[in-house]
């Protein structure tokens, strides 16, 4: 109990009174921003902080380590886009053995105690504490008794559907990337340093390619090929990413992600590479020799070139 306790006091550099909010948020996507909307409105009327709680590790990893977990954002980025929300505090929280065996009332009474909390924001499927007994009811009931209020934020549909984490990931699984960035009201992105490849890509090719060492457990569109802008030491520059096991030269070798930075030279081995993905071009192809591939890498290029040049102008003209 004493480490969740230190670690709300570490991340408390508000004082006074709070309102709270907490989850794993990730993405932070338009359904997470209507949450984070509501807590600041209340926080404003009812003359309070507002507070972000987010598990710096998903809680799946100690209820149900035989799961994969598959995340849309890290967690440095995931607090970047908390705290761009204009909430007063981000609290990295770590969700524990002991933790997941805490009862909802204990919970909120190291939330009473450590942030003074006097209101509590949620989702309607939200439960807190041992075998989420912590219901929006529940929590209700303790407010009563510990002197907080409770207030259920309804989930934000878009096109009659709840705007979540799991949407994201299966637009994204089908390579619909404008889906995906519908529903995090922006570009999806990966962030990854570039690491050393095959060495085919020029030699072979003609396109030298940057491959990024992509954490496992960080989602991936749908193998396919993407015209998206890199982002290189603070320059943009357009890119062409082919997403897969590369099946002209492997018939199941392990998926990579790798990008062909057009108007570029020069030496990407251990620097930070940022894609923010804008559309797909195709799916992936095996072809029966490498100059069948490097001509079609031709065409993607061109391709490439198109469409980020008509998303310029779409952002231009809004």
């Amino acid at each position: 109990m004493a480490a969740l306790r230190e670690e709300l006091r570490a991340g408390a550099h508000h004082s006074g009174l709070s309102a709270v909010t907490l989850g794993v948020f990730d993405g932070v996507h338009r359904g997470h921003l209507h949450l984070l909307e509501a807590l600041r409105d209340d926080a404003t009327r009812l003359e309070l902080s507002s507070a972000v709680l987010t598990f710096s590790n998903h809680p799946l990893t100690i209820l149900k380590p035989e799961l994969p977990v598959v995340l849309l954002t890290p967690v440095a980025e995931r607090m970047e886009l908390l705290r761009a929300s204009g909430v007063d505090a981000v609290i990295p929280i770590s969700f524990t053995h002991e933790l997941s065996q805490w009862s909802a009332e204990e919970f909120v009474a190291a939330l009473i105690d450590e942030l003074s909390m006097r209101h509590l924001v949620v989702g309607p499927d939200f439960a807190l504490g041992r075998g989420r007994e912590g219901t929006a009811d529940v929590l209700a009931e303790l407010g009563e008794r510990h002197g907080f209020t409770v207030r259920v934020v309804k989930p934000l549909e878009i096109g009659g559907t709840a705007a979540r984490s799991s949407s994201v990931r299966a637009s994204l699984a089908s390579g619909d990337i404008a889906e995906a960035a519908a529903i995090l009201s922006r570009p999806y992105t990966l962030s990854a340093p570039v690491v050393e490849g095959e060495g085919r890509g020029g030699s072979v090719l003609g396109y030298p390619t940057c491959n990024l060492g992509v954490s496992p457990v960080l989602a991936l569109p749908a193998d396919g090929i993407y015209a998206a802008w890199a982002d290189i030491d603070g320059a943009r520059l357009p890119a062409a990413v082919s997403v897969g096991i590369k099946p002209t030269f492997h018939e199941d070798g392990p998926r990579v992600v790798e990008a062909f930075v057009l108007d570029f030279s020069g030496d990407l081995y251990g620097k930070d590479v940022r894609l923010e993905f804008v559309t797909r071009l195709r799916e992936q192809e095996r072809f029966s020799t490498a100059d069948a591939l490097a001509a079609q890498i031709a065409r993607d290029v061109e391709a490439t070139r198109s469409e980020l040049g008509a998303a310029s102008a779409r952002v231009e003209t809004r």
